[in-house]
């Protein structure tokens, strides 16, 4: 009872943070496309949330928060096969909310959140119910989002493993109509984005983290000691190296499947932990440690982006720049007056969630800081102007 209520505190603060951070964050170019142009499983929550608690940041990213307590609760159910100690699978649960890249997936709609959460409840499902309940919530998968498909070509290959037949025609089966419904991905010319692609994963877990995951797959391999945690995991992350090798590849696509192998890492870490003498696990204990510490400081950087903008020559470098002046803008918008504006495609799909629509009685269009006049609005964070625009008010006459 005192580890559960120990997980709710967690959970509570987690929920609490992300909660307080949506009010910092403006709708990105992106999250505009998906709630207005999308016809998808995810642009559904998105609006179904809007339509109860209205159009406003909070509602927009309510449905990825909730995704995201679901899923740590059921990583914590799930861990319990390869942790057996409570408190030891708190800390797990407590690396996986620390991670950057699902902070980012709990707080941005994109398809991240909807990934890791629909992988940690299949593997739930299919580890506790009758395989009759994955069939039918693979099925599902398909019409949900496209995303899933490197989850049915590791399942298929998984299937060949355990010389499953049936459930291997069902997901290659899956794995083709997934195709099919949504395509692939194979625009441009090929580059090699190798060392990128290795970079972002690295952002996304953080240097220690991602090189440990890295080991514990590999380790497993070499010792035959493989599992479905270890195909789901494995196989699209192998898949995207390829990828990288031909074309710039979105990686949260790929890395939600890299975060199943953490009940993995965690079971390798306690057991080479347990079975070495007091004296010889402070090197274990230090190294846990220090990821901790890189995790939360990752997790700071992350909630407390824009007091970044002060050190930086060129704000639009700022990692989370896409997220940012819209609503400030709509706001200094609307206090002068203007209703609708005719700006850029981009930032035009972004004013509209903030209720600035499009029109030709206005223009907006960005400006440099040299050009400032009057009719310039600026958008400033920490005292660092970020942006600047000029509101011209057009003669129809």
């Amino acid at each position: 009872m005192r580890y559960k209520i120990i997980l709710f505190l967690i959970l509570g603060i987690d929920a609490t943070i992300l909660l307080f951070e949506t009010s910092s964050l403006s709708i990105s170019y992106a999250e505009s496309m998906i709630l207005y142009e999308e016809f998808s499983f995810l642009s559904l929550l998105a609006k179904i949330s809007i339509y109860f608690f209205g159009t406003n940041d909070f509602a927009l990213r309510l449905p990825m928060i909730i995704l995201h307590l679901f899923s740590a609760i059921l990583l914590y159910k799930i861990s319990k096969e390869y942790v057996q100690k409570e408190k030891n699978r708190l800390w797990l649960v407590l690396v996986f909310v620390l991670l950057p890249g699902v902070v980012s997936s709990a707080i941005i709609l994109n398809s991240a959140g909807l990934i890791i959460f629909g992988l940690l409840l299949f593997v739930y499902i299919y580890k506790n119910f009758s395989i009759k309940y994955t069939y039918f919530l693979l099925s599902l998968y398909v019409l949900v989002a496209g995303e899933f498909v490197y989850l049915f070509l590791a399942l298929g290959i998984y299937a060949i493993y355990k010389k499953e037949k049936n459930f291997f025609i069902f997901n290659i089966s899956a794995f083709f109509i997934s195709i099919f419904l949504y395509g692939v991905d194979s625009n441009g010319a090929p580059q090699g984005h190798f060392l990128d692609a290795m970079g972002v994963y690295t952002a996304i877990f953080t240097p220690i983290v991602f090189i440990y995951l890295f080991y514990v797959l590999y380790r497993r391999y070499l010792t035959k000691n493989i599992e479905i945690l270890w195909f789901i995991a494995t196989i699209p992350f192998l898949l995207s190296l390829i990828l990288s090798f031909r074309q710039r590849i979105g990686l949260e696509v790929f890395a939600p499947y890299l975060i199943l192998a953490l009940p993995l890492a965690a079971q390798t870490f306690y057991h080479s932990y347990r079975v070495r003498l007091k004296m010889f696990r402070t090197k274990y204990r230090l190294i846990f440690t220090i990821a901790l510490i890189f995790l939360a400081l990752n997790t700071l950087v992350v909630f407390f982006n824009k007091e970044l903008y002060p050190y930086m020559n060129k704000p639009q470098n700022h990692f989370a720049y896409n997220m940012h002046v819209a609503k400030e803008l709509a706001k200094e918008l609307k206090n002068r007056g203007v209703e609708c504006v005719d700006t850029d495609y981009k930032m035009s799909s972004r004013l509209r969630f903030y209720g600035v629509t499009n029109c030709n009685t206005y223009k907006l269009k960005e400006v440099s800081k040299l050009s400032t006049n009057k009719s310039t609005v600026t958008i400033s964070y920490k005292n660092r102007a970020v942006y600047y625009g000029s509101v011209t008010k057009v003669n129809t006459n």
